[in-house]
């Protein structure tokens, strides 16, 4: 199925085209019928020679009505553009337009209607000269009647040109059906229509709507008033759901794939055509899809500017929209989204930084760019961009740039290098403490940094096993003959410093392991917890602090300290009356 909509100045005839090439009026409305003007968004469809079907969104020309010939349009990739032979280019001519310029419609025919009341050729040179200087550029002409039929059968031919010209829609890709219209049906509840511009709806499919994030299930499904099990893109659908009521829902709400869109408050957009960005006007509404939203508006640079929204819509990358002024009713300027989740801007200067940012960002979805833009991000959020990624992760679901990841690994070194200079005694960094000075998102990144020469020890980042510097090695062979025969007799400390350990000295020692500090000043070798367990099983259970002492042959200075750390390896452990007794006799 292709979709095409229409376009052009009120009474022009668009409507009773759509009429003779389908055999269906699209106004549906009892007033528009009365007054003979099409107020809201209708719909037909009829079958090409070649065999595709076409859908036809037919739309309001009328000034006061732009917004809902906008939310027709938004989601469609070609127009029917009309103009009468007798009236020639008129003012919603030009505003419909420019909202296709802005919208980025790349495909449509001009139909010049009306040729029985007048020469088409007048009408016909000055349209084409007005859209060629357009995104549609040079469109294929076809002057008709739509009472005598004269020209129908070649503009029966053209839309086959075209239809065949239009893009596939991706039916892989996750669902965004913007909803153009809600109802209710006696018996079946609510159903809402749209253009599938991307993916396919299955019957029983539960969907999620972007207004509230609430989920539904699709009860029934049709396209072109026919009942189907599935639609795939690109189609006209109404969707019959379960789960939501006509008044949480409607025209400019989205029906979405599960965590497949980023609910977006705030976007930095390319502005194209019309008004330059630096003339926008603080306030205009947006036009996206079939939602019209006001947005408030703050210029970056030369040709991009951040909107930010009053309510959460879901964008992509590459998203075109119109901002309008609905006070002087005139189309601003076209947008593409270049960031649906850009950065604060808080510091002085940040604007003009953020648009150097983006000088190269045109709207379209690659992973390269968007990783050295973003730094850093996890994969769900960058495919909820419309970013396609082919990249392995570096931790979980997180993505790097692999240029920063390059240069965090670097500096994760150096901190490691700083902080045991900074704090000689402790051994490495820990883990929440790179985190912070690397100004990451996720411990999980740390760690995947981690890399040889350091390694991961307890939580802390450290730089692995090294030689000892000679003077520790001195120190602690002075400490082992000190010790010998007394293993508990920690020396002071005048006789620590006697025996080479200065602050330094003693930091790497315990750093490599080869002392064990219990206390400030309480210093004894690392076997001291199994040689204690040894003596301590030899004393009735439970037992005192005294009792240990002499069992040891030390003093409380150090016999306090050394039971706390054995409790805390689970050799011993303390009881109500704060007694001890011992629980791992064999630690070695």
């Amino acid at each position: 199925m292709r979709v095409i909509a229409t376009a052009g100045h009120v009474d022009h005839g668009k409507s009773t085209l759509i009429h003779a090439l389908t055999g269906t009026h699209p106004d549906r409305l009892a007033e528009e019928r009365r007054r003979g003007l099409t107020i809201d968004l209708g719909y037909a469809w009829t079958d090409l020679p070649s065999g595709d079907r076409l859908a036809f969104v037919d739309v309001p020309g009328h000034e006061r009505f732009v917004p809902t010939m906008l939310a027709g349009v938004g989601p469609v990739p070609a127009v029917l553009f009309v103009v009468a032979a007798d009236e020639g280019w008129k003012p919603q001519s030009a505003e419909h337009l420019a909202a296709v310029d802005a919208l980025g419609v790349r495909h449509g025919l001009l139909v010049v209607t009306r040729c029985d009341v007048a020469d088409p050729a007048p009408a016909t040179v000055q349209a084409r000269e007005r859209i060629r200087t357009s995104t549609l550029g040079s469109v294929e002409t076809v002057a008709v009647s739509a009472r005598t039929g004269v020209g129908l059968a070649e503009l029966r031919a053209a839309l086959g040109r075209l239809a065949a010209r239009l893009p596939d829609g991706d039916p892989d890709s996750p669902v965004r059906l913007w909803i153009d219209r809600s109802f209710t049906v006696r018996g079946s509840g609510l159903v809402v229509t749209g253009t599938l511009g991307a993916g396919r709806i299955r019957r029983g499919d539960v969907l999620v709507t972007s207004r509230s994030g609430t989920p539904v299930r699709v009860r029934a499904l049709q396209t072109l008033g026919e009942e189907t099990d599935q639609a795939r893109a690109t189609a006209r659908v109404a969707v019959n759901l379960r789960g939501l009521d006509k008044e949480s829902t409607g025209r400019g709400d989205a029906l979405l794939t599960p965590d497949s869109h980023l609910p977006c408050l705030s976007c930095d957009v390319r502005v194209h055509g019309g008004t330059p960005a630096a003339e926008l006007p603080r306030t205009a509404v947006a036009h996206i899809g079939s939602a019209a939203v006001p947005v408030r508006v703050r210029p970056l640079g030369a040709e991009t500017v951040r909107l930010s929204l009053p309510e959460p819509l879901p964008l992509r990358i590459g998203d075109r929209a119109v901002l309008r002024d609905p006070g002087l009713r005139r189309v601003l300027a076209g947008v593409t989204v270049l960031d649906p989740r850009p950065p604060d801007l808080r510091r002085r200067g940040s604007a003009a930084r953020r648009a150097a940012e983006l000088a190269d960002a045109h709207g379209t979805p690659g992973e390269a760019s968007e990783l050295r833009r973003r730094l850093l991000v996890t994969r769900g959020e960058l495919t909820a961009m419309g970013v396609s990624v082919h990249t392995a992760p570096v931790a979980g679901d997180w993505l790097a740039d692999p240029a920063h990841w390059t240069t965090l690994r670097a500096r994760l070194a150096e901190l490691v290098t700083a902080y045991r200079c900074e704090r000689p005694t402790e051994d490495g960094i820990p883990v929440e403490a790179a985190r912070y000075r690397l100004g990451l998102p996720a411990v999980s990144l740390v760690e995947a940094l981690v890399t040889p020469p350091l390694l991961m020890s307890r939580g802390r980042v450290t730089a692995g096993p090294a030689e000892q510097p000679a003077p520790v090695v001195e120190a602690v062979r002075r400490l082992t003959a000190e010790l010998d025969g007394r293993p508990f007799a920690a020396p002071h400390a005048q006789r620590l410093a006697e025996l080479g350990f200065g602050r330094r000295e003693l930091a790497a020692a315990v750093r490599h392991g080869a002392v064990l500090r219990l206390a400030e000043h309480v210093v004894l070798l690392p076997d001291a917890p199994g040689l204690a367990a040894d003596r301590l099983g030899e004393l009735d259970q439970p037992f005192t602090v005294g009792s240990a002492s002499r069992a040891l042959d030390t003093s409380r200075r150090v016999t306090v300290p050394l039971l706390e750390h054995c409790d805390g390896q689970g050799i011993t452990e303390v009881l109500p009356d704060r007694r001890r007794r011992l629980v791992l006799r064999d630690v070695r």
